[in-house]
């Protein structure tokens, strides 16, 4: 059993959800979990209470997405770095100050330093090349920000132009917007002042998403935010990708469409295959 936010079809809405959500003023009842049609992980930053949650209700036959497994594989930034035939930045993880710092003196244009595990721009540093005092103040806050990895990445000239993410759903590019950062600020984030704008989706972009697909096909990933600099993926998310409303925005398409017939389409499918409930014997 759980407790739960309830909604009913006739009352949701965006706004309305949100509002409910965030007065805490939605109705609550207690259900039975493995009586739940899907589980829809939409959590950031995710900890491992939810995951050990999400996993008791993958055990009871439930369509967990996206599954704890997959999670743990591909909401790491390092994630990028296991993508070998996708274009990226020159990219190193590591717990070593000194193979970091090593890593940081061969780029021309300077380096990014980021927390393995972080969102939002948090604990993300832009050193300049040869500053070695910038680079250890850097690797300390990205070490203390997250879980003591951390991230060193090429800094790409192109970042000037802009931040572009990209929404993948299972192989389909949905759609894209540009993020330009604000007056003093490396990163693009708009929660760090980033502005979004309208782009142009281009055969590159495509061609980036048919290198990627197989990739998070094979770990389990249906839905993601693709992150692009100057040609070259420089983040995937999986833990809780945004951007259809930012797309709506711009196009006047409804993106919720396709991601929710591709929902009930996935549910419809495992339920035909279900298997009982994994109950351990007493």
């Amino acid at each position: 059993m759980a407790r739960a936010h309830v909604f009913s079809p006739q009352e949701i809405s965006r706004e309305s959800l949100c509002e409910k959500l965030r007065g805490r003023t939605a109705a609550r009842r207690y259900i039975e979990l493995g009586r739940l049609d899907l589980l829809l992980l939409r959590i950031n930053p995710i900890n491992a209470s939810v995951l050990s949650f999400a996993s008791l209700v993958e055990r009871l036959g439930v369509p967990v997405l996206c599954t704890p497994s997959t999670l743990v594989r591909t909401s790491n930034k390092a994630y990028l770095a296991t993508l070998t035939d996708v274009p990226t930045p020159r990219t190193l993880v590591s717990r070593s100050f000194s193979t970091l710092s090593a890593f940081a003196a061969d780029q021309p244009t300077g380096t990014i330093i980021k927390p393995a595990r972080a969102s939002g721009g948090r604990g993300i540093q832009l050193v300049p090349p040869q500053s070695p005092m910038p680079l250890e103040q850097a690797l300390d806050g990205a070490r203390d920000a997250g879980d003591g990895y951390i991230v060193a990445q090429e800094y790409l000239v192109a970042a000037e132009e802009g931040e572009k993410r990209l929404v993948w759903l299972d192989g389909r590019l949905l759609g894209g917007y540009l993020r330009r950062r604000a007056p003093g600020e490396f990163r693009h984030n708009l929660k760090q002042g980033g502005q979004p704008e309208p782009c142009e989706i281009t055969p590159q972009d495509h061609a980036l998403i048919d290198a990627l697909t197989p990739h998070l096909r094979a770990d389990g990933v249906w839905f993601a935010g693709v992150d692009v600099i100057g040609g070259q993926v420089v983040e995937v998310n999986t833990l809780n990708p945004g951007g259809l409303h930012m797309i709506q925005e711009f196009t006047g398409l409804d993106l919720t469409a396709p991601v929710i017939q591709w929902l009930e389409a996935h549910v419809a499918t495992q339920i035909s295959l279900r298997l009982p409930p994994q109950v351990s014997s007493p």
